[in-house]
């Protein structure tokens, strides 16, 4: 084990003794043979190839349907920790959820100054077509993926709050099957919280915010843009673990009223969509009219209490990476109570004073694109060639407001398994949330991604990272 990296190390101390959290499980792998558990990371890519679980790359012609590395080492958090996680997590998503109500109705925040008005009027992510519309139960994000980086002990960072379509919970409750199934004896040394009701609680939660409409028990469809999205898979997997019907927008269409979804004995009445179709292609006669993956007509009947929509349309505003900057003004408006999970620095390059900086220091920064994802678009500075600073350069210098800029965090590290031995690689966190009117559910784990090449801070799996088991203790 290399602890001379100068990060945080998760497993391991400044001295090389396991850390508290990873006490039994640095016991077990003690007794445990190398090549046994390189052969059950074999058998592990053998399990996911033969389940079907990947993903597709999008600009790449050649391999574009890939699996996602897995790393039979597990990233392990004390039940201390995740209680702290979990409040913090918490108390963001309601205020997230109170700040979309309030910027679709009052508008109070804006009119408090607390965010510049045109970070709303100027938003792509904005839709006229939510004003004045309250969504069942007063839920707009129903699906929540925080995505939380560590630099120390006692030292989160939410990097990012993904309120639009949160993907990778397939890979969570996949990823803990798979370890269940390669090493039961190590879930009988080690007490860990299942995750494997998520499908079942994300059920209960979908069918808690049932429209008026509804008569009896709520029908829930998970709407798919089809085969050739990259979460396809995911799609799939859910719909079946919910028992639900995975559908795409030819098989739905308004009657009487309602969504209804083509069966064999006809078109049956549903109440709940969990969409994984972007706002823009939701409703060819509200949003783009070239759309073929959405509805005509659906947010009408939205407007009219007909369906439930999860997550809501317009709920990118949340999300998008200028209003993050805001994010801790957010919480302590909203919940009158300082944010418990600090956000990263960040510089809104809008600004001229930041902007100047960021221009300055771009080899030392983190640039991101406002509205971008998956880790596309976006510069890491200090892993940067000249050539391609000075293309960014000139994209900054363009269209400022497109951008912000944070500084390359110093992110913690959990081993991985390689040819010789543990080596520690970066990581990050994206615990799942379901809301409902009910209460708030937050699954006790999450996908941690990994990057796979040393030094490497891009997880994505788009970017060449992989993923871990996510263990959280019980108490």
């Amino acid at each position: 084990m290399d602890r001379t990296t100068g990060h945080f190390d998760e497993m391991f101390d400044d001295d090389g003794r396991p850390r508290l959290p990873y006490g039994d499980y640095c016991d077990w792998f003690e007794t445990e043979d190398l090549a046994r558990l390189a052969g059950k990371s074999r058998e592990a890519e053998t399990f996911f190839r033969r389940t079907g679980i990947t993903f597709n790359v999008y600009g790449k012609e050649e391999a574009a349907e890939r699996l996602i590395p897995f790393d039979v080492v597990p990233r392990i958090i004390s039940g201390r920790e995740w209680a702290r996680l979990s409040r913090g997590i918490e108390q963001r998503v309601r205020a997230i959820n109170a700040f979309l109500h309030d910027i679709y109705h009052r508008q109070e925040i804006l009119r408090a100054g607390r965010i510049p008005v045109e970070l709303i009027a100027n938003n792509d992510a904005f839709l006229p077509q939510m004003i004045g519309l309250a969504p069942p139960g007063n839920v707009y994000t129903h699906i929540v993926g925080t995505d939380i980086v560590r630099t120390g002990q006692d030292q989160f960072y939410v990097l990012e709050d993904n309120a639009r379509t949160p993907s990778g919970v397939s890979y969570m409750l996949e990823n803990r099957e798979t370890m269940l199934q390669m090493f039961p004896e190590l879930f009988a040394k080690v007490r860990v919280r299942p995750v494997s009701d998520y499908p079942k609680n994300l059920r209960r939660s979908l069918g808690a915010c049932a429209p008026r409409a509804c008569d009896g028990r709520p029908v829930v469809v998970v709407l798919t843009p089809g085969i050739h999205n990259s979460a396809y898979f995911e799609h799939a997997f859910l719909a079946d673990q919910m028992g639900a019907e995975l559908v795409e927008g030819h098989d739905l269409r308004v009657v009487d009223g309602r969504i209804a979804m083509r069966t064999t004995r006809g078109y049956t009445p549903i109440d709940v969509i969990y969409r994984r179709v972007d706002d823009d292609y939701l409703d060819p006669l509200n949003f783009n009219p070239q759309s073929t993956l959405g509805v005509p007509g659906i947010m009408d009947v939205y407007r009219a209490g007909g369906i439930t929509i999860a997550n809501a349309p317009g709920t990118g505003i949340a999300d998008d990476k200028a209003i993050y900057s805001y994010m801790p003004d957010i919480v302590e408006f909203y919940t009158g109570e300082t944010a418990i999970l600090q956000n990263v620095p960040t510089w809104r390059c809008s600004e001229p004073d930041s902007l100047a900086y960021v221009l300055e220091h771009l080899d030392e920064l983190v640039v991101k694109e406002v509205h971008g994802s998956g880790g596309y678009g976006m510069l890491v500075g200090p892993a940067a060639s000249k050539r391609e600073i000075a293309r960014f350069r000139a994209k900054l210098k363009s269209r400022p407001a497109n951008y912000i800029a944070q500084p390359t965090l110093s992110l913690s590290t959990v081993p991985i398994l390689t040819k010789k031995g543990l080596a520690p690689r970066h990581v990050d966190l994206r615990p799942f949330v379901l809301v409902s009117p009910n209460g708030i559910d937050i699954t006790p784990g999450g996908l941690t991604r990994v990057a796979l090449k040393q030094g490497s801070l891009v997880v994505n799996s788009s970017q060449g990272g992989g993923t871990k088991d996510t263990w959280v203790l019980e108490e």
